[in-house]
């Protein structure tokens, strides 16, 4: 059941206009009574680490995705003192929430010092409601951008998003547009509080990007401060669920993603909590066997490795193997061929999501197809659906709007995690539009005549063979193809989508 907490009544009204039928877009919750003042800082904030040159270049050399990073040419030059800072938010619904995240400030030589330019960062899927972004150990997101922006004379800032570290919310609102991208704007106004303690000023320049989670949440946020008339110099983007409604499709009609049911329990949790109209109980979504906690599962300071071994959430099977009645060639799909064998583990006996709900979900997506998938016809979500679930991926689909300044999407074309097309449908989106300035990068293709990302095509390029030579190595028979997959999203394109995104800014 959903927690009850006093901002329930809003979570009641989203329920009853669901049930009224008022539409497939949700009115903007009225912010509660007593509600926070958004960006205020609740504490000085703290040191977390200082971190010269020296020590950045040691810990990427033993980091798996630092490593990528050094096959690029590329050395720390800044000194990194990072402060942790808390401060006043919104969670789903508009409810009063703290959060907290990191401030990464360069300091050193003369290109390190005065006023730098700003680049705020939005992280990738998280399972651990402990991350932290102020913490460099064992954080490969937080050394890479210490390392790639910050030790390159740029302030960083980056949320660890409502719902961790200190975060006071008991849930994340997960894919919530307007939600992460205030926690974004609320967590730059901090950062700037902030600059009086930790000796700092930026130029007015601002840069947003981020990765996975965070490609979307750069994206929105980019949306959100454009509206607002905030400055964004140019932004970034990579890998991310842009077109969510096209990519639930997906999903549910056999193309299952790589830790399928993990991402689908943070969103269902999230978007329960926000609109709550995805089920009535949560056996109306989930099987019996996972139903029972839930919309309480995650993130967790329990690992993610004992929730799957204590069964709480199958690791890879989000469906029933057994298809629901004329679904039969969806269970799994088959293409693109490359992916076949991550959609095949998708479906299982030990499944998250009932057939009964799968069911109802393809038969709207048949009855009201996206504009995108499975075949690009208006380029934009269904212009209906009744199913709640695909309401809220409408709702938060960034296929509505265009941008003012520069943008570079960055991603990988074999994804099994987020599947390549959210970048090509939104470059499709966006192409009808002349003043849209964009620039797609796709790293796991060949280089071009006088190729700006040559080197790190190249580099990707070296990187995927040398894991696919390893997993030869080990005993693999397929010459390394899942081994690449394996790696493909959260180890193998990041650093090199980083590098670029850095010389993409560096240029603005």
């Amino acid at each position: 059941m959903l927690r009850i907490t006093f901002w329930l009544p809003a979570v009641l009204a989203a329920v009853f206009l669901a049930a009224c039928g008022k539409g497939d877009d949700h009115a903007p919750v009225t912010q509660p009574a007593g509600a926070p003042t958004r960006g205020q800082l609740l504490q000085s904030p703290t040191v977390s680490g200082t971190f010269s040159p020296s020590d950045l270049l040691s810990m990427l050399t033993s980091d798996p995705l630092g490593k990528g990073l050094l096959q690029l040419t590329f050395a720390p030059t800044c000194t990194v003192t990072i402060y942790h800072v808390e401060y006043e938010t919104v969670g789903g619904v508009g409810e009063a929430a703290t959060a907290s995240g990191a401030l990464m400030v360069p300091s050193g030589s003369a290109s390190c010092q005065g006023a730098r330019p700003l680049v705020m960062y939005a992280h990738g899927t998280n399972a651990s409601k402990t991350f932290n972004m102020a913490e460099l150990s064992g954080n490969s997101e937080a050394l890479l951008m210490a390392a790639v922006f910050a030790s390159q004379g740029y302030i960083v800032v980056a949320p660890n998003y409502a719902g961790y570290d200190t975060s006071n919310l008991p849930y994340h609102p997960y894919l919530n547009g307007d939600q992460q991208s205030k926690d974004m704007i609320d967590a730059l106004a901090a950062a700037r509080s902030a600059y009086s303690t930790a000796g700092a000023s930026d130029n007015g320049k601002v840069f947003v990007t981020g990765y996975s989670q965070g490609g979307y949440v750069a994206m929105a946020t980019h949306k959100a401060m454009q509206a607002a008339g905030m400055t964004v110099t140019a932004a970034a983007p990579m890998s991310g669920p842009y077109a969510l409604a096209a990519f639930g499709d997906a999903i549910f009609e056999g193309r299952v993603n790589t830790s399928g049911p993990l991402n689908v329990n943070l969103i269902v949790t999230s978007y329960q909590h926000s609109y709550g109209n995805v089920y009535s109980a949560p056996t109306g979504f989930y099987e019996t066997a996972y139903a029972s906690g839930a919309d309480e599962l995650l993130p967790s300071t329990t690992a993610i490795s004992a929730i799957y071994a204590n069964g709480q959430l199958p690791q890879s099977a989000l469906f029933s193997s057994t298809p629901p009645t004329g679904y039969e060639a969806d269970t799994p799909a088959t293409t693109p061929a490359n992916l076949a064998p991550v959609f095949a583990m998708g479906f299982g006996t030990n499944d998250l999501v009932t057939n009964a709900y799968r069911l109802s979900y393809l038969q709207d997506a048949t009855a009201n197809p996206d504009g995108g998938f499975p075949t690009t016809t208006t380029g934009v979500p269904a212009a209906s659906t009744t199913v709640g679930f695909r309401q809220d991926l409408k709702t938060n689909d960034l296929r509505n709007w265009a941008p003012t300044a520069p943008v570079l999407l960055c991603g990988g074309d074999s994804d099994p995690t987020v599947f390549y097309f959210n970048t090509q449908l939104m470059q499709g989106y966006w192409a009808s539009n002349p003043s849209v300035s964009v620039t797609v990068l796709d790293v796991d293709s060949s280089p071009a005549a006088n190729d700006p990302y040559a080197n790190e095509k190249t580099g990707f390029a070296a990187a995927k063979a040398a894991v696919a030579a390893a997993s030869v190595v080990g005993g693999a028979t397929d010459g390394g193809a899942m081994a690449v997959l394996q790696d493909y999203h959260a180890t193998l394109v990041p650093p090199f989508c980083l590098y670029a995104v850095k010389s993409f800014f560096d240029g603005h």
